[in-house]
């Protein structure tokens, strides 16, 4: 496909699977409060009503969550009359801000020098930006031209980064050409990998972590969304492991403690984009140990995961979740008909 084609192609997918939120039913079930989500020790239920506001703080696609040290969970979408939602662990709405933002996407929450900072994507800006909790733009990363691997503007559209323990910061370009870039911690770019001649596929790495269980050796982990898994790279971008998820699109995957947790946007993304997804709970080797709406997880005689689906109609197409000090989860969703995000808590 040439390069003009796969940026229309872009456009055209991204724009109707957006356009489709306005029109989506609601994401929860009047019943869904009485319904227990997941297997064994990793169940939980829906909290009724959390985060739910009025019309004057409307929300469009719900991309990107975070929790905060002091509990306030801070929601980013790309309605942009409010791109930015905080509240109290109540659900209470504390501030809001930002009107600038239409491709709002990929958030990430990092410390630098004591202070919680915002990393923040936006598709249509082609852009990455850093902020404080309140909004204050510190920094902004435009296109990286200089690399030869983007023509125009329009050929990037970044979608989350992924933060090592040396400040430094990996960009994902998963929404243009699959590049994955890489910034120092002065937010100097240093290399670039990945993208069709590095193995990696179209419609691939959309979200992702770093994974600093061995702090020597950090590595990315990316979800592969369409790709139905998990890649994991090392920081120069060689391929170490893939753990397949049929069934699923990850979209983003978050640790807490010593598990993994995964938001799959569709059971059968994007073939049918009406289909809804599911949560997945993932153990310290990214072993599936429980599904929130969704199938239990079944491994085969041969170790393989058999394909997976959603069961309970609880949510529509989950983005990115986040955890709070008292283990309750908050499940951001895109295309969901402008929900507000759910809060689930620990059975």
């Amino acid at each position: 496909m040439s390069h003009s084609s796969r940026e229309s192609l872009t456009r055209r997918r991204f724009l109707r699977t957006a356009a489709a939120a306005a029109v989506s039913a609601p994401a929860i079930l009047r019943s869904a409060e009485a319904e227990i989500l997941g297997q064994g020790e990793h169940r939980y239920r829906v909290v009724p009503g959390w985060g739910v506001l009025d019309d004057k703080t409307p929300v469009k696609n719900c991309h990107g969550m975070v929790c905060t040290e002091d509990g306030n969970l801070i929601l980013l979408t790309d309605h942009t009359q409010n791109n930015f939602l905080v509240y109290d662990p109540a659900g209470k709405l504390l501030n809001k801000w930002g009107t600038a933002w239409p491709g709002a996407h990929g958030l990430s929450l990092v410390s630098q020098g004591g202070k919680e900072m915002l990393y923040f994507t936006d598709l249509q800006r082609h852009r990455i930006f850093l902020s404080t909790l309140s909004g204050e733009i510190k920094n902004e990363w435009t296109w990286p031209k200089d690399t030869g691997k983007y023509p125009k503007a329009d050929d990037y559209h970044p979608s989350w980064t992924l933060h090592a323990p040396d400040g430094s910061f990996f960009v994902l370009d998963g929404y243009g050409r699959d590049y994955i870039a890489h910034y120092d911690a002065e937010g100097k770019f240093v290399k670039q990998f990945g993208g069709a001649e590095g193995g990696i596929v179209h419609w691939g790495p959309h979200g992702g972590m770093m994974d600093t269980h061995d702090p020597a050796k950090p590595t990315l982990l990316i979800a592969m969304s369409d790709q139905q898994y998990l890649l994991r790279l090392d920081t120069d971008g060689k391929k170490l492991a893939q753990y397949d998820l049929p069934g699923g699109n990850p979209r983003q995957i978050r640790r807490y403690g010593k598990y993994h947790y995964v938001a799959h946007l569709g059971d059968n993304w994007p073939k049918d984009q009406n289909c809804r997804g599911f949560v997945s709970v993932l153990d310290e080797n990214l072993k599936v140990l429980s599904n929130l709406a969704g199938t239990p997880p079944v491994y085969g005689d041969d170790g393989k995961l058999q394909p997976m689906k959603h069961t309970q109609d609880i949510f529509r197409h989950p983005h990115d979740l986040c955890m709070d000090k008292a283990g309750s989860l908050y499940v951001a969703q895109f295309a969901s008909g402008n929900t507000w995000p759910v809060k689930l808590e620990r059975v």
